[in-house]
């Protein structure tokens, strides 16, 4: 996902209301933070609504405030770096609303346009799709948030969403699946935010 992911996020996904009705590990190690390259990814099941979701943990190794201007800098065409995306662009921004547009890597003909919101004081985000239908689902949103630690920034990331096929793919242990499509994200972003660290020193 894009940066949804943000990190890429995306691609990635805003939190539905209420709370969660069912949880499941999927991987990584036992604790709140994990270590630098390891990631913790949960999946999740909305209470109100059909679909599916996860949380996505994982650390990266770089200060908190380096680490949100990466996320939140959406002329970044770093982001083409990620195998998983083919296109991005900042449609607009105004004060802490963007809207961006995405083309993935494996959907080359459908263009994702995405709302996202920041709270800079909280170090959060949502996002929204904005045209699920046109993109083959019915609903995706999720949230984004960040938190120093001391190995440097823990980010959080949970998205729900509903498509067809979407049981098979949250749960397909192989690539092209849910948890090959995050680990990778996460591997990626590990490394993007320390060459976005290393060029704007």
């Amino acid at each position: 996902m894009l940066r949804f992911v943000f990190g890429a996020v995306v691609a990635a996904m805003f939190i539905a209301p209420g709370a969660l009705s069912a949880e499941s590990s999927v991987s990584g190690p036992a604790g709140n933070i994990p270590p630098v390259g390891e990631t913790v990814i949960t999946r999740l099941k909305p209470d109100h609504a059909v679909g599916r979701g996860y949380r996505m943990v994982f650390t990266v190794n770089a200060p908190l405030e380096v680490a949100w201007g990466f996320k939140t800098d959406y002329e970044n065409q770093d982001l083409l770096t990620n195998k998983l995306i083919s296109a991005h662009r900042l449609v607009s921004r105004n004060g802490n609303e963007v809207i961006t547009e995405s083309v993935f890597a494996n959907k080359p003909k459908l263009l994702f346009r995405w709302k996202i919101t920041l709270f800079p004081e909280q170090h959060m985000l949502r996002y929204v799709l904005l045209n699920p239908q046109a993109c083959g689902q019915y609903y995706h949103n999720g949230t984004i948030q960040l938190e120093a630690v001391d190995a440097g920034t823990r980010i959080t990331q949970v998205a729900y969403f509903d498509f067809f096929g979407v049981s098979l793919w949250v749960n397909y242990p192989f690539s092209g699946g849910m948890s090959h499509f995050l680990e990778y994200t996460a591997q990626w972003e590990q490394q993007a935010v320390l060459n976005y660290w290393r060029q704007s020193r």
